[in-house]
């Protein structure tokens, strides 16, 4: 795990086997927003779409659907195995939002999605405060066991452990608490409780909008989130982010505090370790795989399309034998990416076809396993016959993409320009317009270095046309710091 911190944002880089698998920037400017209570004034209720708009003081209305404002809890359910959690309350579609809600009515909220593009943040009526080992639920009377604790002997200990708690709500036991005792438990019980009643004392005598409750800094968030016994190091290059990742830990884990480290050479710490590099490689639509092979990852408004091809890659024994090498191949890769680019909403797969039905579903097998390792929750739908996948991922943030990059002032983010072509012959159309409509002998055409090249080399035909033909001059100039596609014509 590597930790950047300075006065402008905080990176945070995590590997897994020598490969890059999460990569979060927070710019501090930008921080998210994800994980704040906020008492905020409902200002709209839409009964149309069963959701209000509630202003926390963040400059856009946030969004409160009414599954999250007091119909359903089931959201926690994804947290524990199949069977482990029942939804409480009543179904969603017997009770509606103007029931719950009212315009001016003051509510606890918390942030569960940061703002994405126009859309106000996301918010839940129903409070989760994390800590190191343990999720406290102060308004939902439910418990259960992070799923990805498989064991079922550590599962029902553990259990067993937060049953005995006797405060009001419920408890989650997150993945990091596997193997911890009582003792640690308790610890994180404490500090939890007193978060809350916090949190409550300050939401009382409060008025709205106000934030009740921030969330950790970034680097606190990370290493409480991340920073598990599966971590062998975290390296972190501020001595001010050093000592107090250190002191989180030795209040919450004590034996993790050695395995924190502080970067002193010259340098940047990404670019040290190579992380940089990587996340170049990140933010190209294609991804070589190491048989040659590739995937091509496009986002778009509406869903994530990734598409495997054989690239390079031509096998040895059959085309099934090797199709079915590289769907398999890429599977781990998808995944990988997935993590990586922080891609949410719908993704749909297309793996290259496979006759072999055995094949399909080893690949699907495959993908189902590799998906429980990504800490994101996601539902995974049947292949079908053609090779096509569709998930679901949960979005809590901005994608990598939309982090680190902004959308080309060229392209306007459709990722192309006309072609010379297509430019010279739109040109040609504009001078005969205006020839004709101002009776000119002579145009003038100021165009882009790249357009006069081309119009004085392959598409020639054009200007002698103008001339032999149509019976006018054209003046050709150049304007370098026009866009490839802006051209003036002047008579």
């Amino acid at each position: 795990m590597y930790l950047s911190v300075n006065p402008f944002e905080t990176r945070v880089a995590l590997r897994e086997n020598g490969r890059l698998v999460t990569y979060r920037a927070e710019r501090h400017r930008a921080s998210s927003l994800v994980g704040n209570l906020y008492k905020g004034t409902v200002t709209r209720v839409l009964p149309g779409m069963q959701a209000a708009f509630v202003d926390v003081g963040v400059g856009r209305d946030a969004f409160l659907y009414v599954r999250e404002a007091g119909a359903v809890v089931d959201d926690y359910a994804d947290l524990f195995l199949e069977g482990e959690g029942e939804a409480l309350g009543l179904p969603a579609d017997e009770v509606a939002i103007d029931d719950l809600l009212r315009e001016g009515q003051e509510v606890l909220v918390q942030v569960v999605r940061d703002r994405l593009g126009t859309k106000g943040p996301r918010l839940t009526s129903y409070i989760s405060l994390p800590g190191r080992f343990l999720v406290y639920l102060p308004t939902v009377p439910q418990s259960g066991v992070s799923r990805r604790i498989t064991d079922p002997d550590e599962r029902a200990r553990l259990r067993q452990i937060i049953e005995g708690f006797d405060d009001p709500g419920g408890w989650i036991v997150r993945t990091a608490g596997e193997g911890q005792g009582t003792s640690e438990l308790e610890v994180d019980r404490r500090v939890l409780r007193k978060l809350w009643d916090r949190v409550q004392r300050v939401a009382e005598g409060s008025h709205s909008p106000v934030l009740v409750h921030n969330e950790l800094s970034p680097a606190l968030r990370s290493v409480r989130d991340m920073l598990t016994e599966a971590v062998r190091e975290c390296w972190v290059d501020d001595v001010d982010a050093f000592r107090e990742v250190a002191e989180f830990l030795d209040q919450r884990d004590p034996p993790l505090v050695q395995r924190v480290k502080l970067f002193q050479r010259p340098g940047d710490l990404m670019a040290a370790f190579t992380i940089d590099r990587e996340l170049e490689k990140a933010l190209r639509p294609k991804v070589w795989l190491k048989s040659g092979g590739y995937l091509v990852v496009n986002q778009t408004e509406a869903l994530v399309a990734i598409d495997v091809n054989t690239g390079k890659y031509v096998g040895s024994t059959s085309l099934e034998d090797t199709v079915y090498r590289i769907n398999l191949e890429a599977v781990r890769e998808i995944v990988r990416q997935l993590r990586l680019r922080d891609l949410g909403g719908i993704v749909v797969i297309d793996f290259i076809d496979m006759e072999d039905g055995t094949h399909r579903l080893e690949v699907y097998e495959t993908l189902a396993a590799e998906l429980k390792t990504d800490p994101a929750r996601s539902q995974l739908l049947p292949m079908s016959d053609i090779g096509l996948v569709q998930l679901t991922r949960k979005k809590s943030r901005p994608s990598l993409d939309v982090m680190l990059s902004q959308e080309c002032p060229y392209c306007h983010g459709s990722g192309r320009i006309k072609s010379l072509a297509t430019l010279c012959l739109e040109i040609r159309r504009e001078l005969l317009s205006t020839a004709e409509r101002d009776q000119a002998a002579q145009l003038s055409l100021v165009v882009h270095p790249e357009i006069s090249h081309y119009m004085q080399g392959p598409f020639r035909e054009i200007l002698r046309e103008m001339e032999e033909v149509h019976r006018f001059e054209v003046v050709l100039r150049e304007n370098p710091t026009f866009h490839l596609e802006q051209y003036e014509i002047l008579s």
